[in-house]
């Protein structure tokens, strides 16, 4: 009996270190805390309310798509700190181009992710080039396209309402399903593309091997320089689809939009796993990190918290997610040693 008894143990111990192994495990177990904390102190048990679960994942997509390209960036060990500015800059575009200038709304749509995109492929080309860290170039990118944006707009926001010319554009890309947002849901499919990828296809080998060690990734014949660039190009396509999505569901475009989102992009990122060295990381974590932080800023205002704790407990979020990957990464090399 007690030999039973400590091979059931051994079992249970043995399920649990390995799926703590995986790289999502620990934000997940995070994320699970939380959820079960706010359901106890929330009135009411308002965290998981229909109306309080809609309002979360419609507002969830915005960074989420942009977290999950920021995430591909840096585990192929870069930055991008402009993503702000370029939701901005599209929403901007998109709004434009279909008021003043009378494009179709797919067509200003298309418009807005070309110019972002193009505006990411300089990033990256400024990087890759110049060797300037990208945490430079993009910090001054983000400057300059929200000073764009600004001396454009003049500061004033512009109203967008598509559906005058175009309803089905509106019902296709923020309707709903039941409670569930479309916007949601294109989210979903744009993370499940990305893990595919980085998991399952050469390109995602070249990210990780490029982040994990630039110099062996070029002496195997992987071209370090494309696949940053195309990182960046991906960033910056999602980006300007996030500034699509913003822009259709408040009805309009300001030059504030996305102030502040790069960093919340970022500590999605961390929070879900990625490691700031590069050469490791998830979408699947990221998608998490995301859900995470808009979780907690809806339980601390439904508690009736000041908005500086939002702030305050997502940095405590950042140290303990990072300190808990690091000892996961530290047990797993005992492991396979």
């Amino acid at each position: 009996m007690p030999s039973l008894l400590h091979n059931i143990r051994s079992k249970i111990i043995s399920n649990i270190e390995k799926f703590y192994s995986k790289k999502s495990a620990s934000i997940l177990s995070i994320f699970i805390i939380i959820i079960l904390v706010f359901y106890i102190l929330t009135p009411e048990h308002r965290i998981v309310d229909m109306f309080v679960i809609s309002v979360i994942l419609r507002t969830v997509p915005e960074l989420g798509v942009i977290a999950v390209g920021i995430t591909i960036l840096m585990i192929c060990q870069e930055f991008d700190l402009s993503v702000g500015s370029l939701l901005a800059l599209s929403s901007m575009i998109m709004v434009w181009s279909y008021n003043i200038w009378g494009l179709h709304v797919v067509l200003a749509s298309l418009l807005s992710l070309i110019i972002t995109c193009l505006a990411a492929i300089l990033n990256g080309l400024i990087t890759v080039k110049t060797n300037i860290p990208s945490f430079i170039t993009t910090l001054g990118m983000m400057m300059w396209w929200r000073g764009v944006v600004l001396v454009l707009t003049g500061g004033h926001p512009v109203p967008f309402r598509p559906e005058e010319s175009c309803p089905l554009f509106k019902e296709v890309l923020i309707g709903e399903i039941g409670i569930i947002p479309l916007q949601f849901i294109w989210f979903i499919i744009i993370t499940l593309v990305l893990h595919i990828v980085l998991e399952y296809t050469k390109f995602g080998n070249w990210v990780y091997s490029t982040g994990g060690n630039k110099e062996a990734a070029r002496e195997m014949g992987i071209n370090t320089d494309l696949t940053k660039i195309i990182c960046f190009m991906i960033v910056g396509l999602l980006t300007g689809f996030a500034g699509v999505i913003q822009a259709t569901r408040i009805n309009g475009s300001n030059a504030l939009q996305g102030q502040g989102m790069e960093m919340e992009a970022i500590a999605a990122t961390v929070i879900g796993g990625t490691s700031l060295f590069g050469g490791v990381g998830s979408v699947v974590g990221s998608l998490i990190g995301v859900l995470l932080i808009r979780v907690l800023e809806a339980g601390l205002l439904l508690m009736r918290f000041s908005a500086y704790w939002f702030q305050a407990i997502v940095g405590l979020l950042i140290i303990i997610s990072v300190v808990s990957n690091v000892i996961i990464e530290k047990r797993r090399k005992i492991r396979s040693s």
